[in-house]
């Protein structure tokens, strides 16, 4: 066989040709916290059906009515139940008590973890490691029957929170074993303005993800900032 013989390889998958994820229900854990109900109201205000969980649905569902387009408040396990999407964003500290509790619901189902387990003392935030690795492997370790993936760990729950922003200008690092599900999810962050999804690999490298929010932390305190991450050359 000669070089002409060969088959022509197929043209290159564009990195940026992203699924349609406009149709999915997305569920925040920890949906009461900062950090959820500022995903919850960004990823609203971007259309999806948005369901946020908590231990008591009453909190759940006040945190809802504050929230305003058409955000629904249910409990955990009814939450994980309706939603297609999970976005896990509850304190590190109960972070494994609370998947543990949602297994059987959450089996099927993409998570995505956001969680960054960091400590404090009097020199500021520190990275911590846990004894899987990292949250998201964690999750993955949790949940064998779900479908894990890492992502939205920089972004600031103050700016996520403010109505008068409309863009906030940063890239969400996704990272996961499989690409379809990391494809989902980088296309669920370019839903809300001013970011976009970018794949960083694989769950085994979420640690470094994580831990670079105590940077952050150091980076905000100093210059009175929000500051997020922007990936140049891409």
């Amino acid at each position: 066989m000669t070089s002409d013989d060969a088959a022509p390889k197929p043209p290159a998958k564009d990195p940026w040709d992203l699924p349609d994820v406009s149709g999915l229900v997305i569920g925040v854990l920890g949906g009461t916290g900062d950090q959820g109900r500022g995903l919850a109201y960004r990823l609203a205000r971007a259309g999806h059906e948005e369901i946020i969980g908590s231990r008591a649905a009453d909190r759940a569902r006040t945190a809802a009515d504050e929230l305003g387009h058409g955000v629904r408040g249910l409990d955990n396990a009814a939450r994980a139940r309706e939603s297609d999407v999970i976005i896990v964003a509850v304190p590190w500290e109960g972070h494994a008590r609370t998947l543990e509790s949602l297994r059987e619901e959450l089996t099927g189902k993409l998570v995505v973890d956001c969680v960054n387990p960091l400590g404090f003392d009097k020199q500021g935030a520190y990275a911590l490691v846990p004894e899987e690795g990292s949250a998201a492997q964690q999750a993955a370790a949790l949940l064998p029957g779900s479908r894990v993936t890492a992502a939205f760990h920089h972004l600031s729950a103050v700016l996520l929170q403010d109505p008068a922003i409309e863009k906030i200008d940063t890239d969400v690092m996704v990272l996961g074993d499989d690409r379809a599900d990391c494809a989902i999810v980088q296309a669920l962050a370019g839903r809300i303005p001013g970011m976009r999804g970018v794949f960083a690999g694989r769950l085994r490298n979420a640690h470094q993800v994580e831990s670079l929010v105590a940077n952050l932390i150091s980076v905000n305190r100093r210059y009175k900032a929000h500051a997020g991450v922007r990936l140049t050359d891409i």
